[in-house]
């Protein structure tokens, strides 16, 4: 593999395949080092999502809280980090729910879905650059936010529709 780009988060390399004719085919991949997600439910279930404009997409989501794992962490302690960076809560009880891979046609970022319970809310403590709202909403108007279009992040859909299935 041959390195093309390195940024702060991820680095995209050139990688050759053989083909099925024999040839060689060339392949950019997105080198990512992971990311959290965080499913945080209130004590009367309604659930923490955050409003955050996305400069890649120039367009503000309707997202779960998320983050990006730091070298050497754990994604439990990146999804507690998070959840204070972006919510404010801190959660009693931190539960893994599943791993996945949002877009593994070009990149190898694996995301992890935490359901955070047992919040205590708290200040925010975002980054430079991020202007985070919360938005609180109950499990049906959150997937009727999918249904209508407001919500078009992937892991948030992820997320909510197993929130659905256990629910069930």
């Amino acid at each position: 593999m041959e390195t093309l780009f390195t940024s702060r988060i991820f680095k995209v390399v050139k990688k050759m395949i053989t083909g099925r004719s024999g040839t060689s085919l060339e392949r950019h991949i997105v080198i990512h080092p992971g990311a959290v997600v965080i499913l945080p439910i209130l004590d009367d279930n309604r659930i923490v999502l955050i409003r955050q404009h996305r400069v890649a997409v120039d367009a503000t989501l309707i997202e779960l809280p998320a983050g990006t794992l730091e070298p050497n962490e754990l994604p439990m302690a990146t999804a507690r980090r998070e959840l204070i960076e972006e919510t404010g809560y801190t959660a009693k009880t931190m539960t893994s729910v599943m791993t996945f891979f949002a877009s593994p046609g070009f990149v190898c970022e694996e995301m992890h879905l935490f359901k955070a319970t047992d919040l205590i809310p708290g200040p925010t403590a975002m980054e430079d650059g991020e202007k985070i709202e919360t938005l609180i909403l109950d499990l049906p108007q959150a997937l009727k936010m999918i249904t209508d279009g407001e919500i078009k992040d992937a892991k948030t859909i992820i997320g909510l529709y197993w929130l659905k299935l256990v629910n069930s």
